[in-house]
């Protein structure tokens, strides 16, 4: 999958689901759930113990695209996709990760705030602009935004819900992703019928918009 494949299938499903956990066996546990509710895009961040086994793990996994977050440097980088990660994202804006995903083949999707990060990220390479922390403005903000710069590919990955998503998607957002209102304390209950009806629900209002016309 090049990244600009990635990019449209995103831009299709229009949701990804990621995970922090503080173990393995729950991290796994709670993903498959968001995969049993449909999911098909999903994140797992760099800081869960046995990271790289789990990318590996799901990767294998037929119709599951699988990318790595919270990379920081060029190493953890490599070894993401040595493990079957096909994109990179980061909490902040580092070219240098950005150049490496390049090298790798995969998608990067940085972490930017204002639009100056993103028009760096974009001047960088980057093919996606993640939107963390949310801004005070959400969808408003983000409409704001793309009024002067519509190329910009841009997933909010906080503040973003089941209840607010048609209006970030409204708003141009390409795609969202889905933290802790997808997963939240039911990962350390080991709740998992609650996560996948989550996801159930998340995914089907996002087939809903994907009905509706996406922004290019």
């Amino acid at each position: 999958m090049t990244p600009a494949q990635f990019v449209e299938q995103l831009g299709r499903v229009r949701v990804s689901a990621i995970l922090r956990a503080n173990d393995q066996r729950k991290a796994s546990e709670a993903m498959s759930a968001a995969l049993r509710g449909g999911f098909e895009i999903i994140e797992f961040t760099l800081t869960i113990p046995g990271v790289y086994e789990l990318i590996s793990e799901f990767s294998q996994r037929e119709g599951v695209i699988v990318g790595a977050g919270t990379v920081l440097d060029v190493d953890q980088a490599r070894l993401a996709v040595e493990a079957g990660a096909r994109f990179l994202v980061s909490p902040v804006v580092d070219e240098a990760v950005i150049a490496a995903a390049g090298a790798l083949g995969v998608a990067a999707m940085p972490g930017t705030h204002t639009p100056t990060e993103m028009f760096r990220a974009h001047r960088a390479g980057a093919q996606l602009c993640k939107l963390f922390p949310a801004p005070a403005g959400g969808p408003s903000w983000l409409r704001s935004v793309l009024g002067p710069l519509p190329f910009l590919k841009v997933v909010p990955t906080n503040g973003i819900d089941l209840e607010n998503m048609d209006q970030w998607f409204a708003a141009g957002a390409w795609a969202g992703g889905f933290v802790a209102s997808l997963f939240g304390p039911d990962v350390d209950a080991g709740n998992w019928d609650a996560i996948e009806a989550r996801a159930r629900a998340i995914v089907a209002r996002a087939q809903d918009e994907g009905n509706k016309p996406q922004p290019t």
